[in-house]
């Protein structure tokens, strides 16, 4: 019989960390509205002679970069979802088996809820707009939607959103693997980022966009660590005293 493995003590979190910095985050884009940022960022990518953003109908951007990349995220969360439901049969992962839900839930929370949001808010592209060739009307995200045919679909980034998924192989690793964790926050960060970047260049989203994505991502993958793994020494001394004796 496999001996016992018990889970880690988690390092304890500073929460004014972890819910002060995207807090702050989402008020500064709240207070970007007022001024033109967006449009400042997405002029630098667009080329008023060929009416089009620069990487508009790039191969690398959008064949590797957006496509194949993306795939390579769907991927790693196959294996995930296997590793998952292998924890349930296979004794070296059994131990392993909150992690890799906490993983797999995280990843699925973190993509799905841009579908829905790009839906409600009907925010528009840049390469839709009439300031970049387009025919829509620009509207900043707490304004009311002009009158269209063709709702936008493109706020949050969903591109954005499938490298900062990735924030949920951060917590997973946090408690038993803490160096690795920092190596892959640092990762996902870095791979959203030129996700992000990649997409303004083609004129797919605003820079405020993707980072709105960065902070609901972060915040999904925190919530979820939160109630599966976080494990600090106050809650295991009070679950101890709390126990039966013998027991």
């Amino acid at each position: 019989m496999p001996s016992t493995v018990v889970r880690p003590i988690s390092r304890p979190l500073n929460f004014w960390v972890c819910l002060g910095v995207p807090a702050i985050a989402a008020i500064i884009l709240v207070l970007l509205e007022l001024t033109s940022l967006d449009m400042d960022l997405a002029r630098l990518f667009y080329d008023p002679v060929a009416g089009q953003f620069i990487g508009r109908h790039s191969y690398f951007l959008e064949d590797i970069l957006h496509d194949r990349a993306k795939q390579v995220v769907i991927i790693f969360s196959v294996f995930a979802i296997l590793g998952f439901t292998g924890a349930f049969f296979i004794d070296r992962l059994k131990p392993f088996k909150r992690e890799l839900g906490c993983l797999v839930l995280s990843l699925a929370l973190a993509t799905s809820f841009v579908t829905p949001m790009k839906a409600v808010t009907a925010v528009q592209c840049p390469w839709s707009l009439e300031q970049f060739g387009g025919h829509e009307t620009y509207s900043e995200l707490l304004s009311p939607r002009p009158a269209t045919d063709k709702p936008g679909r493109c706020w949050p980034g969903g591109h954005a959103a499938t490298g900062f998924t990735l924030f949920a192989l951060f917590f997973a690793l946090r408690d038993r693997r803490p160096r690795l964790a920092r190596q892959a926050f640092v990762f996902a960060f870095a791979l959203g980022t030129v996700f992000s970047v990649s997409r303004m260049m083609q004129g797919a989203h605003f820079f405020s966009h993707n980072v709105w994505t960065a902070i609901f991502c972060w915040l999904i993958c925190l919530g979820a660590y939160y109630y599966i793994l976080y494990r600090p020494a106050c809650r295991v001394e009070a679950v101890a005293e709390a126990a039966p004796a013998g027991a």
